[in-house]
Order: structure tokens, then C-alpha cells, then sequence
């Protein structure tokens, strides 16, 4: 079937064969038989249009993807050579959005975003501009472009903002954050992904005047609110509900915040205050009524989400006596994952552990994941009740985590480590990969790859 059919086609499909009016009596007799059929025969195509994902929570939804892969390496559809970076591809629509620090081995001052065509690799549009860094780690940008609506938005590590054509490339309109907010540059610049909420692009600034969050025009480009003077921090802002009221949650250098995305009201605000330094670089992650956050240095803490309404209150908050005698979790780039009554995260030299929700109580460690280092990664996907995690020696492996540990299924090559983004231990690879239709794609300082999920 190509590239498939999306599950939003499918939900299209089935309100236009059973209308809502008729759903109420017909529906449990015979659209469950009808949804359950096109989900067994369908093949899901997701695109992975920003960061982490459609919903920004690591989940791939997609069906057809195995258990298990062949151990070893792993058999690549397609490499393309790119100069060095952070930020994790994303793809819609048949491309595939990347930036880098110019071409390998060059030593510039340009930042690139690049397209490419997810069949094959090869460039379909390139914009580049001059960016010098005054900040540290400078191997390339940080965020994830965003794909929404035929417009790509892209930031780079010095706050150079970008709307383009997705198709074409073409600047629709462009700011210099750093110039015109006069950024508080945070020691490693511009990490979070902008964020889009209707006719409005949001991105974490750390400006001057009340500007850490600032939300642009979609269309035009001009300034329609700001909010929040603090400090910013390197973490990408999520949407959730409560009651009736979309609410963006933004991890600052201070705070936890549920805003308003309409207008940057603040719904409400739980301090974080760090012990040393801004350093929460984890997404936030919620399930149900709670959301979890996790920081190298100043530990884990849990917000209890009101239902009803925009309201948040801190549950617990655990910290260690160092980065290296650590309390609960001190996650670094690793995004943990909420699953159960459990919490699943990467603390701060590598170590996989398990954590009951209600508390923070260590259940497991498991050190066999990833080496043991400083700042060790593990980027978690989640399909199901399984797991695929890619750790920083360029390694994917299936399995699943539950209280009682974590069971590997397989474990394959699927990149070689690089040392631009770290020249110390053999180099790795931090950067989040991205999975649509089946395939992964993921990328070093040298090169992206695109490799298909079956055996």
C-alpha cells in the first residue's frame, strides 16, 4: 500500500461511513468490527514531524513493526553524508528536515537546514547562514525543526529563527531572537524546538523583558505575546489538557509552568530552582494526572495536574547530594518515560533505572544499556507495552521494561559513534533519531542514515 494510510485517514474514513449522529446505537454493533478489520490489514504511515514525535512523547503508534531485529548491524536503506549537529531529524510528508554545523570536517561559522527526500537521501533544499557561537559544546544546532502545514520552523543554537516553505525552502519570513530579545544566552544556546498551537509558533527565548517564551504569528512572523521572566532552560515545551483549557508546559530555568498558549497567561508555576546552574534538558512527561521531570544536577520532581481545571501542585521532589551520588534520577539529554505505576529513566553517568511513581524508590538499576560515563544517553521509544531505546554507541535495542527489569529482545549497529558533538571517549551519538513508516532514520556528525524496521 506505499506509504501507507495514516491513523488520522482511518478516523476520517470511519466518521464519514458512520456519522456521529448514527454512532451512538450503530456503533458498538458494527463500527468496532469495522475499526478492528482496518487496524489488523492497514498499514500505519506516521510521519515524526518534530520533536519526538507527532505528540512530542516518544510514542510510535505505527503497526508492523517487529519484536525483534537481526542481531548485528543493522542493513541501511539509504546514508547521506551532513556535517555535524545535535538535533534530531523529523519527517513529514515524504522528507526529511536536519541541521547541521556546514559540510564534515569544515571549520565554519554557517548553521544549515537541510531537506531531503526520505526515499532516497538525496537534497531537495539547503538554506545556510552565518551563526557565531559564543556558547559551549560547538559542534552545531540543538533543536528539531518543526513541521506543520507546509511551513518548516527552525531555530538555530544562537537563536536564529527560521520560517520556511517546507516544499521549496523558500523564507517565508525569519527573526534574530538573540538580537531582538537580547537573550540571556543559557552556556550551550538554543535548544528547544519551537512548538506550534494554532495560528501561533512558540518558542523558549530567555529574553530580556519578561520574554523566556514568546509566541509569533505563524504567517507573519510578528511578536503576539511573551511571558515568563526567567531564565531559559534547554527543555522543549509540551501541550496537555486540563478541563476544558489547552495548557503549554514549559520547563524553564526556574520553574515548571502550565501557560496559556492563546495568550501566555500563567495558569500556574512550580519553582525549580537550580543548585548550580539551568541545566533540565529532559522533555517534560505526563500520564494521566502527572507529569515528571528529571535534571543532572537538581534531581526528579513530581507535579500532580488538576483535572478540572489549570491548577498543578509539586507531589515529591528528590535530589542527590551530587551529580554522582544521586537520589531517585538526575537525568541528562535522556528523556525518561512514565509507564504503570513506574518511572523509567537514564541517570546521570548512565544508569537505567526503575522508579515507583508515587514516591521516587529505586526498584532496579540496570548498567548494561550504555557504558557507564558522564552524561551517557538513552533515547526511548515507546510501541505498545515494549520499548526500542538507541543509546550513544549508536546501538537500537528492542526489548521491554517492567518492574521486574528490562528484557532485551535484540540489539543491533545501527551508527558509528563521531566525536564532534563529544571528542572524548570515542565520540557518540546524542542525537534523538526519528521513526516514520517503518523506518528510523538517525544521524552523527558525519552522516544520516535510514534503516528499516524488519528483519
Amino acid at each position: 500500500m506505499g506509504r501507507g494510510i495514516s491513523q488520522r485517514a482511518v478516523q476520517i474514513i470511519i466518521s464519514h461511513v458512520f456519522p456521529l449522529t448514527a454512532m451512538s446505537s450503530f456503533f458498538p454493533r458494527v463500527a468496532v468490527c469495522v475499526v478492528a478489520t482496518l487496524l489488523t490489514s492497514i498499514s500505519f504511515a506516521e510521519d515524526w514531524p518534530q520533536w519526538r514525535g507527532t505528540n512530542r512523547d516518544g510514542v510510535v503508534s505505527e503497526v508492523g513493526i517487529p519484536e525483534s531485529l537481526n542481531e548485528g548491524n543493522m542493513s541501511l536503506r539509504w546514508r547521506t553524508p551532513i556535517g555535524a549537529g545535535y538535533s534530531g531529524p523529523t519527517v513529514a510528508n515524504g522528507r526529511i528536515y536536519v541541521t547541521d554545523r556546514g559540510p564534515e570536517d569544515a571549520e565554519t561559522d554557517i548553521e544549515r537546514v537541510l531537506c531531503l527526500d526520505a526515499q532516497s537521501g538525496s537534497l531537495l533544499w539547503k538554506h545556510e547562514y552565518s551563526a557565531t557561537y559564543s556558547i559551549g559544546y560547538k559542534a552545531g544546532p540543538r533543536a528539531s525543526v518543526t513541521v506543520h502545514e507546509g511551513a518548516a520552523y527552525s531555530v538555530g543554537a544562537m537563536g536564529h529563527f527560521y520560517c520556511f516553505d517546507a516544499n521549496t525552502g523558500e523564507i517565508r519570513w525569519s527573526r534574530d531572537l538573540n538580537e531582538q530579545y537580547q537573550i540571556d544566552m543559557p552556556i550551550w544556546g538554543i535548544t528547544a524546538s519551537p512548538i506550534v498551537y494554532k495560528d501561533l509558533v512558540i518558542q523558549i527565548v530567555g529574553g530580556s523583558d519578561a520574554a523566556c517564551v514568546v509566541a509569533f504569528d505563524r504567517v507573519s512572523g510578528e511578536e503576539r505575546w511573551r511571558s515568563l521572566a526567567e531564565r531559559a532552560g534547554y527543555s522543549a515545551p509540551i501541550l496537555i489538557r486540563q478541563g476544558t483549557q489547552d495548557v503549554l508546559v514549559c520547563w524553564t530555568g526556574d520553574s515548571v509552568s502550565g501557560l496559556a498558549p492563546e495568550s501566555g497567561k500563567v495558569y500556574w508555576g512550580v519553582p525549580m530552582e537550580p543548585r548550580n546552574m539551568p541545566i533540565g534538558v529532559a522533555t517534560p512527561v505526563v500520564r494521566d494526572d502527572k507529569l515528571f521531570v528529571s535534571s543532572f544536577y537538581d534531581g526528579s520532581m513530581l507535579i500532580e495536574l488538576d483535572r478540572t481545571r489549570p491548577s498543578a501542585r509539586e507531589l515529591w521532589r528528590r535530589i542527590g547530594e551530587s551529580e554522582r551520588i544521586t537520589d531517585a534520577l538526575h537525568c541528562m539529554i535522556s528523556t525518561p518515560i512514565l509507564k504503570g505505576d513506574f518511572i523509567y529513566g537514564t541517570d546521570s553517568y548512565g544508569e537505567l533505572r526503575c522508579l515507583k511513581l508515587g514516591n521516587g524508590d529505586r526498584v532496579w538499576e540496570d548498567l548494561t544499556v550504555v557504558p557507564r560515563n558522564r552524561w551517557a544517553t538513552i533515547h526511548t521509544f515507546q510501541i505498545g507495552d515494549r520499548e526500542i531505546l538507541f543509546n550513544d554507541q549508536g546501538e537500537l535495542i528492542f526489548g521491554r521494561l517492567s518492574p521486574d527489569g528490562f528484557e532485551v529482545a535484540s540489539r543491533s549497529k545501527l551508527l558509528d559513534r563521531t566525536t564532534k558533538q563529544l571528542n572524548r571517549r570515542g565520540g557518540v551519538t546524542w542525537a534523538h533519531p526519528a521513526i516514520a513508516d517503518g523506518v528510523i532514520y538517525a544521524r552523527n556528525d558525519r552522516e544520516l542514515v535510514a534503516a528499516k524496521l524488519s528483519n
